[in-house]
């Protein structure tokens, strides 16, 4: 992710929309991002591969299922939420 580089740099003198430009995006999408680091879809993520690794280290044979119904008891998620945890997004 090249915005923590802009905050650096623009901590160093260097102005934000010169750094964006340099980068290809946009100084908005920088500020957008610094408003809000974390995504929510980020964020469920990290829950969702916690949960996963909790169940697993408790009982791994219910960790694999976990992984193959989409989720668990008191998580609602679906498998294709599940599929993009484990193997990132899908690229078209």
């Amino acid at each position: 992710m090249m915005y923590p580089l802009v905050g650096d740099l623009a901590a160093d003198g260097i102005p934000v929309a010169v750094t964006c430009r340099v980068l290809g995006f946009t100084p908005q999408a920088f500020y957008a991002w610094r408003k809000d680091p974390v995504s929510q879809r980020d964020w469920d993520d990290a829950h969702l591969i916690n949960a996963a690794l909790d169940i697993h280290h408790d009982d791994p044979a219910f960790g694999y299922r976990f992984n193959q119904t989409g989720g668990s008891p008191g998580h609602l998620s679906a498998e294709r939420c599940v599929d993009h945890v484990e193997r990132g997004p899908l690229r078209r």
